[in-house]
Protein backbone atom coordinates (compact mmCIF):
# COMPACT_ATOMS: atom_id res chain seq x y z
CA UNK A 1 0.00 0.00 0.00
CA UNK A 2 2.80 2.48 1.23
CA UNK A 3 4.27 1.52 -1.92
CA UNK A 4 1.51 2.29 -4.32
CA UNK A 5 1.41 5.20 -3.02
CA UNK A 6 4.69 6.09 -3.00
CA UNK A 7 4.51 5.22 -7.04
CA UNK A 8 1.24 7.80 -7.34
CA UNK A 9 3.00 10.45 -5.99
CA UNK A 10 6.29 9.89 -8.40
CA UNK A 11 4.38 9.60 -11.19
CA UNK A 12 2.88 12.52 -10.49
CA UNK A 13 5.99 14.43 -9.71
CA UNK A 14 7.24 13.11 -13.14
CA UNK A 15 3.80 14.63 -15.00
CA UNK A 16 4.22 17.79 -13.56
CA UNK A 17 7.57 18.26 -14.52
CA UNK A 18 7.28 17.01 -17.85
CA UNK A 19 4.44 19.06 -18.20
CA UNK A 20 6.31 22.48 -17.24
CA UNK A 21 8.88 21.73 -19.53
CA UNK A 22 6.89 21.27 -22.05
CA UNK A 23 5.68 24.79 -21.43
CA UNK A 24 9.18 26.07 -21.21
CA UNK A 25 10.07 24.47 -24.39
CA UNK A 26 7.07 25.83 -26.48
CA UNK A 27 7.46 29.24 -24.87
CA UNK A 28 11.02 29.46 -25.52
CA UNK A 29 10.35 28.62 -29.29
CA UNK A 30 7.64 30.94 -29.29
CA UNK A 31 9.48 33.78 -28.35
CA UNK A 32 12.80 33.25 -29.91
CA UNK A 33 13.12 30.40 -32.11
CA UNK A 34 10.05 31.48 -34.53
CA UNK A 35 11.18 34.86 -34.46
CA UNK A 36 15.28 34.18 -35.25
CA UNK A 37 13.94 31.66 -38.07
CA UNK A 38 10.88 33.48 -39.47
CA UNK A 39 11.42 33.30 -42.70
CA UNK A 40 11.83 29.83 -42.81
CA UNK A 41 9.30 29.36 -40.54
CA UNK A 42 6.76 31.10 -43.26
CA UNK A 43 7.77 29.68 -45.97
CA UNK A 44 7.42 26.12 -44.16
CA UNK A 45 3.41 27.47 -43.61
CA UNK A 46 3.04 28.42 -47.49
CA UNK A 47 4.46 25.25 -48.29
CA UNK A 48 2.19 22.99 -46.37
CA UNK A 49 -0.46 25.52 -47.37
CA UNK A 50 0.34 25.05 -50.61
CA UNK A 51 0.18 21.30 -50.96
CA UNK A 52 -3.66 20.34 -51.70
CA UNK A 53 -3.79 23.01 -54.58
CA UNK A 54 -0.03 21.19 -55.86
CA UNK A 55 -1.67 18.25 -55.68
CA UNK A 56 -4.90 18.82 -57.31
CA UNK A 57 -2.84 20.50 -60.21
CA UNK A 58 -0.72 17.18 -60.44
CA UNK A 59 -3.37 15.20 -60.85
CA UNK A 60 -5.07 16.79 -63.70
CA UNK A 61 -2.42 17.77 -65.56
CA UNK A 62 -0.47 14.50 -64.89
CA UNK A 63 3.09 16.93 -64.92
CA UNK A 64 6.33 16.13 -62.18
CA UNK A 65 5.24 17.04 -58.60
CA UNK A 66 8.35 19.73 -58.77
CA UNK A 67 7.32 21.96 -61.64
CA UNK A 68 3.39 21.67 -60.31
CA UNK A 69 4.64 23.20 -57.17
CA UNK A 70 6.96 25.72 -59.03
CA UNK A 71 3.56 26.86 -61.06
CA UNK A 72 1.53 26.98 -58.23
CA UNK A 73 3.86 28.79 -56.03
CA UNK A 74 4.29 31.41 -58.86
CA UNK A 75 0.75 31.51 -58.86
CA UNK A 76 0.50 32.36 -55.24
CA UNK A 77 3.25 34.76 -54.89
CA UNK A 78 2.16 36.81 -57.99
CA UNK A 79 -1.20 37.24 -56.04
CA UNK A 80 0.06 38.02 -53.30
CA UNK A 81 2.60 40.76 -54.75
CA UNK A 82 -0.82 42.41 -55.67
CA UNK A 83 -2.51 42.15 -52.77
CA UNK A 84 0.32 44.27 -51.17
CA UNK A 85 0.84 46.42 -53.83
CA UNK A 86 -2.59 47.34 -53.70
CA UNK A 87 -2.80 47.43 -49.85
CA UNK A 88 0.36 48.67 -49.51
CA UNK A 89 -0.98 51.84 -51.94
CA UNK A 90 -4.42 52.61 -49.82
CA UNK A 91 -1.86 52.40 -46.77
CA UNK A 92 0.28 55.30 -47.62
CA UNK A 93 -2.15 57.70 -49.04
CA UNK A 94 -3.62 56.72 -45.72
CA UNK A 95 -1.22 58.10 -44.02
CA UNK A 96 -0.28 60.78 -45.99
CA UNK A 97 -3.76 62.13 -45.79
CA UNK A 98 -3.77 61.54 -41.88
CA UNK A 99 -0.44 63.47 -41.74
CA UNK A 100 -2.04 66.61 -43.29
CA UNK A 101 -5.77 66.67 -41.61
CA UNK A 102 -4.88 65.75 -38.11
CA UNK A 103 -3.22 69.49 -37.72
CA UNK A 104 -6.30 70.60 -39.83
CA UNK A 105 -8.71 68.87 -37.46
CA UNK A 106 -6.88 70.01 -34.28
CA UNK A 107 -7.33 73.95 -35.99
CA UNK A 108 -10.63 73.84 -37.41
CA UNK A 109 -12.11 71.52 -34.86
CA UNK A 110 -10.78 70.57 -31.81
CA UNK A 111 -9.42 73.97 -30.73
CA UNK A 112 -12.72 76.14 -31.17
CA UNK A 113 -15.04 73.26 -29.34
CA UNK A 114 -11.92 73.53 -26.10
CA UNK A 115 -12.10 77.36 -26.13
CA UNK A 116 -16.06 76.86 -26.40
CA UNK A 117 -15.84 74.95 -23.44
CA UNK A 118 -13.57 76.71 -21.07
CA UNK A 119 -15.19 80.24 -21.83
CA UNK A 120 -18.51 78.14 -20.44
CA UNK A 121 -16.92 77.24 -17.49
CA UNK A 122 -15.44 80.92 -17.34
CA UNK A 123 -18.77 82.47 -17.26
CA UNK A 124 -20.37 80.00 -15.13
CA UNK A 125 -16.98 80.66 -12.30
CA UNK A 126 -16.62 84.23 -13.57
CA UNK A 127 -17.78 85.34 -9.77
CA UNK A 128 -14.71 83.69 -8.32
CA UNK A 129 -11.64 84.94 -8.80
CA UNK A 130 -9.32 81.89 -7.55
CA UNK A 131 -11.53 79.31 -10.01
CA UNK A 132 -11.09 81.35 -12.90
CA UNK A 133 -7.61 81.99 -12.71
CA UNK A 134 -7.39 77.77 -12.05
CA UNK A 135 -9.13 77.55 -15.17
CA UNK A 136 -7.29 79.78 -17.39
CA UNK A 137 -4.24 77.91 -16.40
CA UNK A 138 -5.78 75.00 -16.84
CA UNK A 139 -6.95 76.03 -20.39
CA UNK A 140 -3.67 77.19 -21.70
CA UNK A 141 -1.69 73.97 -19.98
CA UNK A 142 -4.02 71.59 -21.89
CA UNK A 143 -3.65 73.44 -24.65
CA UNK A 144 0.00 73.60 -24.89
CA UNK A 145 -0.28 69.62 -24.06
CA UNK A 146 -2.82 68.96 -27.35
CA UNK A 147 -0.60 71.02 -29.42
CA UNK A 148 2.67 69.03 -28.12
CA UNK A 149 0.59 66.25 -29.00
CA UNK A 150 -0.47 67.01 -32.90
CA UNK A 151 3.45 67.67 -33.17
CA UNK A 152 4.11 63.83 -31.64
CA UNK A 153 1.83 62.18 -33.81
CA UNK A 154 3.04 63.90 -36.55
CA UNK A 155 6.79 63.45 -36.24
CA UNK A 156 6.12 59.61 -35.28
CA UNK A 157 4.17 59.26 -38.14
CA UNK A 158 7.11 60.73 -40.60
CA UNK A 159 9.59 58.78 -38.43
CA UNK A 160 7.74 55.79 -39.09
CA UNK A 161 7.92 56.36 -42.69
CA UNK A 162 11.42 56.85 -42.45
CA UNK A 163 12.57 53.56 -40.56
CA UNK A 164 10.01 51.80 -42.86
CA UNK A 165 12.08 52.97 -45.98
CA UNK A 166 15.27 52.31 -44.07
CA UNK A 167 14.17 48.57 -43.01
CA UNK A 168 13.16 48.39 -46.64
CA UNK A 169 16.45 45.99 -47.65
CA UNK A 170 16.44 43.90 -44.33
CA UNK A 171 13.03 43.12 -45.55
CA UNK A 172 13.74 42.43 -49.06
CA UNK A 173 16.53 39.78 -48.01
CA UNK A 174 14.13 38.41 -45.42
CA UNK A 175 11.01 37.95 -48.15
CA UNK A 176 13.27 36.25 -50.60
CA UNK A 177 14.44 33.89 -48.15
CA UNK A 178 10.63 32.86 -47.52
CA UNK A 179 10.21 32.89 -50.69
CA UNK A 180 12.92 30.22 -51.75
CA UNK A 181 12.33 28.19 -48.78
CA UNK A 182 8.92 28.03 -49.60
CA UNK A 183 9.24 26.80 -52.77
CA UNK A 184 12.10 23.88 -52.29
CA UNK A 185 9.77 22.84 -49.52
CA UNK A 186 7.31 23.02 -51.25
CA UNK A 187 8.91 20.65 -53.81
CA UNK A 188 10.63 18.28 -51.81
CA UNK A 189 7.64 18.38 -49.04
CA UNK A 190 7.16 14.25 -49.06
CA UNK A 191 10.83 13.74 -49.08
CA UNK A 192 11.57 16.06 -46.44
CA UNK A 193 8.44 15.20 -43.89
CA UNK A 194 9.54 11.32 -44.48
CA UNK A 195 12.99 12.10 -43.44
CA UNK A 196 12.00 14.01 -40.58
CA UNK A 197 9.51 11.44 -39.53
CA UNK A 198 11.75 8.23 -39.87
CA UNK A 199 14.00 10.15 -36.98
CA UNK A 200 11.65 9.36 -34.76
CA UNK A 201 10.57 6.74 -32.11
CA UNK A 202 7.19 5.08 -32.48
CA UNK A 203 6.13 7.42 -29.41
CA UNK A 204 7.51 10.93 -30.36
CA UNK A 205 5.89 9.99 -33.90
CA UNK A 206 2.40 9.08 -32.63
CA UNK A 207 2.86 12.08 -30.40
CA UNK A 208 3.87 14.70 -33.72
CA UNK A 209 0.69 13.18 -35.50
CA UNK A 210 -2.07 13.81 -32.96
CA UNK A 211 -0.55 17.30 -32.27
CA UNK A 212 -0.38 18.27 -36.06
CA UNK A 213 -3.93 16.77 -37.09
CA UNK A 214 -4.92 18.39 -33.85
CA UNK A 215 -3.84 21.93 -33.91
CA UNK A 216 -4.77 21.86 -37.84
CA UNK A 217 -8.14 21.76 -36.65
CA UNK A 218 -8.23 23.83 -34.17
CA UNK A 219 -6.38 26.67 -36.14
CA UNK A 220 -9.61 26.32 -38.47
CA UNK A 221 -12.10 26.23 -35.33
CA UNK A 222 -9.79 29.28 -33.30
CA UNK A 223 -10.69 31.60 -37.21
CA UNK A 224 -14.33 30.32 -36.90
CA UNK A 225 -14.55 31.35 -33.62
CA UNK A 226 -13.01 34.69 -33.87
CA UNK A 227 -14.90 35.70 -37.01
CA UNK A 228 -18.33 34.69 -35.46
CA UNK A 229 -16.91 37.12 -32.52
CA UNK A 230 -16.27 39.72 -35.06
CA UNK A 231 -19.44 39.37 -36.56
CA UNK A 232 -21.08 39.76 -33.64
CA UNK A 233 -19.59 43.04 -32.67
CA UNK A 234 -20.05 44.12 -36.14
CA UNK A 235 -23.94 44.01 -36.05
CA UNK A 236 -24.05 45.47 -32.68
CA UNK A 237 -22.08 48.37 -33.64
CA UNK A 238 -24.10 49.01 -36.99
CA UNK A 239 -27.01 48.58 -34.73
CA UNK A 240 -26.02 51.09 -32.19
CA UNK A 241 -24.39 53.44 -34.12
CA UNK A 242 -27.74 53.59 -36.51
CA UNK A 243 -29.95 54.19 -33.34
CA UNK A 244 -27.42 57.15 -32.39
CA UNK A 245 -27.85 58.48 -35.95
CA UNK A 246 -24.15 58.37 -37.39
CA UNK A 247 -23.58 58.48 -40.48
CA UNK A 248 -22.08 55.89 -43.08
CA UNK A 249 -23.02 53.09 -39.62
CA UNK A 250 -22.37 50.11 -41.54
CA UNK A 251 -19.09 51.22 -42.89
CA UNK A 252 -17.83 52.65 -39.56
CA UNK A 253 -18.89 49.40 -37.87
CA UNK A 254 -16.78 46.98 -40.39
CA UNK A 255 -14.01 49.39 -39.82
CA UNK A 256 -13.93 49.46 -35.69
CA UNK A 257 -14.83 45.93 -35.79
CA UNK A 258 -11.71 44.80 -37.26
CA UNK A 259 -9.42 46.02 -34.32
CA UNK A 260 -11.62 44.35 -32.41
CA UNK A 261 -9.49 41.45 -32.45
CA UNK A 262 -6.20 43.40 -31.17
CA UNK A 263 -5.54 42.86 -27.12
CA UNK A 264 -4.17 46.40 -26.94
CA UNK A 265 -6.46 48.71 -29.47
CA UNK A 266 -9.65 46.93 -29.33
CA UNK A 267 -12.88 48.29 -29.32
CA UNK A 268 -12.58 50.71 -26.63
CA UNK A 269 -9.39 52.51 -28.67
CA UNK A 270 -11.73 53.90 -31.08
CA UNK A 271 -14.68 54.18 -29.78
CA UNK A 272 -13.71 55.69 -26.13
CA UNK A 273 -11.37 58.27 -27.57
CA UNK A 274 -14.16 59.15 -30.20
CA UNK A 275 -16.55 59.49 -26.75
CA UNK A 276 -14.38 62.14 -25.74
CA UNK A 277 -13.49 64.35 -28.20
CA UNK A 278 -17.94 64.14 -29.05
CA UNK A 279 -18.15 65.58 -25.55
CA UNK A 280 -15.25 68.45 -26.45
CA UNK A 281 -17.16 69.64 -28.50
CA UNK A 282 -20.63 69.71 -26.68
CA UNK A 283 -22.40 66.71 -28.21
CA UNK A 284 -22.44 65.30 -24.55
CA UNK A 285 -25.54 63.63 -25.12
CA UNK A 286 -24.38 61.35 -28.59
CA UNK A 287 -20.58 60.94 -26.40
CA UNK A 288 -22.48 58.95 -23.61
CA UNK A 289 -24.42 56.62 -26.35
CA UNK A 290 -21.23 56.16 -27.71
CA UNK A 291 -19.99 55.31 -24.43
CA UNK A 292 -22.97 52.83 -24.27
CA UNK A 293 -22.07 50.90 -26.86
CA UNK A 294 -18.94 50.53 -25.92
CA UNK A 295 -20.10 49.07 -22.46
CA UNK A 296 -22.47 46.87 -24.18
CA UNK A 297 -20.23 45.44 -26.86
CA UNK A 298 -17.22 44.66 -23.74
CA UNK A 299 -20.15 43.38 -21.70
CA UNK A 300 -21.40 41.09 -24.55
CA UNK A 301 -17.71 40.04 -25.99
CA UNK A 302 -16.96 39.37 -22.13
CA UNK A 303 -19.61 36.97 -21.39
CA UNK A 304 -19.40 35.14 -25.24
CA UNK A 305 -15.46 35.21 -25.77
CA UNK A 306 -14.64 32.42 -23.57
CA UNK A 307 -17.75 30.62 -24.24
CA UNK A 308 -17.57 30.56 -27.97
CA UNK A 309 -13.67 29.66 -28.02
CA UNK A 310 -13.99 27.55 -25.07
CA UNK A 311 -16.39 25.54 -26.23
CA UNK A 312 -14.86 25.08 -29.18
CA UNK A 313 -11.44 24.29 -27.65
CA UNK A 314 -12.93 22.10 -25.13
CA UNK A 315 -12.14 24.27 -22.27
CA UNK A 316 -14.13 25.48 -19.59
CA UNK A 317 -14.77 29.49 -19.72
CA UNK A 318 -12.33 30.47 -17.11
CA UNK A 319 -9.99 28.56 -18.08
CA UNK A 320 -9.69 30.00 -21.81
CA UNK A 321 -10.37 33.67 -20.13
CA UNK A 322 -7.18 32.87 -18.10
CA UNK A 323 -4.94 31.39 -20.53
CA UNK A 324 -5.71 34.49 -22.82
CA UNK A 325 -4.84 37.19 -20.50
CA UNK A 326 -1.89 35.65 -19.74
CA UNK A 327 -1.26 34.67 -23.42
CA UNK A 328 -1.35 38.32 -24.25
CA UNK A 329 1.08 39.55 -21.42
CA UNK A 330 3.80 37.36 -22.30
CA UNK A 331 3.85 37.16 -26.16
CA UNK A 332 0.99 39.65 -27.44
CA UNK A 333 -1.30 38.60 -30.04
CA UNK A 334 0.45 34.97 -30.73
CA UNK A 335 -0.16 34.49 -26.68
CA UNK A 336 -3.70 35.32 -26.98
CA UNK A 337 -4.63 32.40 -30.06
CA UNK A 338 -1.70 30.21 -28.92
CA UNK A 339 -1.93 29.71 -24.86
CA UNK A 340 -5.84 28.13 -25.21
CA UNK A 341 -4.37 26.22 -28.22
CA UNK A 342 -1.53 24.56 -26.33
CA UNK A 343 -3.86 24.16 -23.19
CA UNK A 344 -6.43 22.58 -25.45
CA UNK A 345 -3.83 20.30 -27.07
CA UNK A 346 -2.42 19.05 -23.94
CA UNK A 347 -5.74 18.14 -22.84
CA UNK A 348 -6.41 16.94 -26.25
CA UNK A 349 -3.01 14.54 -25.83
CA UNK A 350 -4.05 13.70 -21.82
CA UNK A 351 -7.46 12.10 -23.06
CA UNK A 352 -6.20 10.03 -25.91
CA UNK A 353 -3.75 8.62 -23.46
CA UNK A 354 -0.78 9.91 -25.51
CA UNK A 355 0.60 11.70 -22.35
CA UNK A 356 -0.32 11.77 -18.96
CA UNK A 357 -0.91 14.86 -16.84
CA UNK A 358 -4.10 14.74 -15.47
CA UNK A 359 -5.53 12.74 -12.98
CA UNK A 360 -8.60 10.12 -14.31
CA UNK A 361 -11.51 9.87 -12.38
CA UNK A 362 -10.45 6.25 -11.13
CA UNK A 363 -7.60 7.47 -9.81
CA UNK A 364 -8.48 10.13 -8.01
CA UNK A 365 -11.64 7.65 -6.33
CA UNK A 366 -8.69 5.38 -5.74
Amino acid sequence: MEGSTIYKRKKFIINVVYFFIVIFIAYAILKYAIPLLLPFVIGFFIAVALQRPIKYLTRCTLLNHKICAVIMSVIFYAAFVGVVMLLGEKTLDLIKWLILIIPEIYSDQIAPALTEFFNGIESFAENNATVRALLLDVEEELATKLNQLITTITVTAVTFISNLATAIPGLFIKLVLMIISSVFIAMDYEKLMGFCVKQMGTRTRTIFFEIKNYVVGTLFVVIRSYALIMSITFVELSIGLTILGIEHPVLIAACISVFDILPVLGTGGIMLPWAVFTLIRGKASLALGLVLVYVTITIIRNILEPKIVGSQLGLHPIVTLSSMFAGVQLLGVVGLFGFPIFLSLICHLDKKGVINVFKKEEEQIA
